[in-house]
């Protein structure tokens, strides 16, 4: 249903049928955006899934050799091997736009490329265990950071697709409907519009032509000579009763107005003559 806020108006039609393309256009470009957000998104879901089952089998790894390790060892000694790390992790943080999307990019550096400064103890007093604890928590350093920022992608992209579906639905049943429906309801005003001023202009040259010509006159006076000789003819009917008649009935078709009424009673006259004669 068009709006009652809208002016039936050729400007109001020009901008309503640009708001129409412009609409049809964003809904196209959107709906494009939803359908490659929901493609990405899932390639991340099913990346996500791997990496946690991954990052889960090696957290358990580590933790059942920390468990070995601490069965094999005394707490103090194992605190003390711990305590003191020799290799240092950097991590960098950046932004990583994917369809208007600022998903976050994680990057990591060492203080060392030396892989064996992971071990911070001695091998003397610690039990291989611990070592492959500390070799398994390393080794799942990178997975747990792309798991974090894959999840957190995850969020922002569902975020976005849920935007982006109001969007399109709000275009597809409220924008787009209520712009054709303006349009049609101005075409229709205007079209009467113009219909009305067609008829009036119409009537105005009518009456400009009978004012100029006279033309309803002219109707109204032949109309007038057709019932005064359809008055005679009648007339005619009742007084032709011979030959005698017959001039004066030739004659009367001939006469008009003061005259005709004249005559009439001279006919009448006469013929009462005629028939008493008879």
């Amino acid at each position: 249903m068009a709006s009652t806020q809208v002016n039936p108006t050729r400007m109001e039609l020009t901008k309503q049928k640009k708001k129409l393309v412009t609409a049809v256009r964003g809904h196209k470009l959107l709906k494009d955006k939803r359908d490659e957000l929901m493609r990405q998104f899932l390639d991340l879901v099913r990346e996500n899934m791997e990496l946690r089952k991954k990052v889960e089998a090696g957290i358990r790894s580590a933790n059942t050799n920390f468990v070995i390790a601490k069965a094999g060892m005394s707490e103090e000694t194992l605190n003390t091997a711990l305590m003191a790390p020799k290799q240092e992790v950097y991590l960098e943080t950046g932004k990583k736009n994917v369809m208007s999307v600022d998903i976050p990019a994680f990057e990591y550096k060492t203080r060392t490329p030396d892989a064996n400064d992971i071990y911070s103890y001695g091998f003397a007093f610690t039990s291989s265990d611990l070592d492959g604890a500390v070799k398994s928590l390393a080794d799942i350093l990178p997975d747990m950071l792309r798991l974090a920022e894959v999840e957190k992608a995850c969020q922002l992209m569902a975020s976005e697709i849920e935007k982006t579906r109001r969007r399109v639905n709000a275009l597809e049943h409220v924008i787009i409907p209520e712009a054709q429906a303006n349009i049609k309801y101005i075409t229709m005003k205007l079209d009467e519009n113009e219909r009305s001023t067609q008829i009036r202009l119409m009537k105005v040259k009518d009456m400009m032509l009978e004012e100029a010509h006279h033309y309803k006159e002219r109707e109204q006076s032949a109309e007038r000579k057709r019932s005064i000789l359809k008055e005679k003819e009648s007339y005619i009917e009742v007084l032709s009763n011979g030959k005698e008649m017959s001039l004066y009935c030739v004659k009367f078709r001939q006469c008009r107005g003061v005259l005709f009424i004249k005559y009439l009673a001279f006919v009448i006259r006469k013929s009462r003559k005629i028939q008493y004669n008879r």
